[in-house]
């Protein structure tokens, strides 16, 4: 009587040949997923939190000291007409964004520093990066 099926050599070759391809393929697919928390990044600082910052400037004269104060009532306002954001917006690896107001609080900067969250790498976001690749 002859028996028919895969011998463990032929199963053995089809895991290797699989492990192969998905060792090429994989790191692939990483990349572009940095790649995309990072265009979630720059889209986020440039849109809907810009727009919250621009509406309350708009209200108040100038920009808010901290992004807390989007969201609740800063001391004696009286034109604040938030909240301007619904939640507190994180970056897309859970981290807070940084938000600097210039000194005379008519300008600002946001920044989110990336997957490794220090100051400095190629995954830095900012809203100086943003503007600078819109005028390009």
């Amino acid at each position: 009587m002859r028996r028919s099926g895969f011998t463990f050599v032929e199963i053995l070759l089809v895991v290797v040949i699989i492990g192969i391809l998905a060792s090429m393929v994989l790191p692939r697919f990483v990349g572009r997923s940095e790649q995309a928390r990072q265009q979630v990044a720059l889209s986020d600082i440039n849109s809907s939190i810009a727009t919250a910052l621009d509406m309350y400037e708009l209200d108040n004269g100038v920009y808010p000291d901290k992004l807390g104060d989007l969201l609740e009532k800063p001391g004696e306002l009286k034109s604040w007409s938030g909240p301007y954001l619904k939640k507190k917006p994180v970056d897309p690896w859970g981290r807070e964004y940084i938000y600097k107001p210039s000194a005379d609080k008519k300008d600002y900067e946001l920044i989110t520093y990336g997957r490794d969250g220090v100051s400095g790498g190629d995954d830095d976001v900012t809203s100086k990066q943003g503007a600078t690749e819109q005028q390009d």
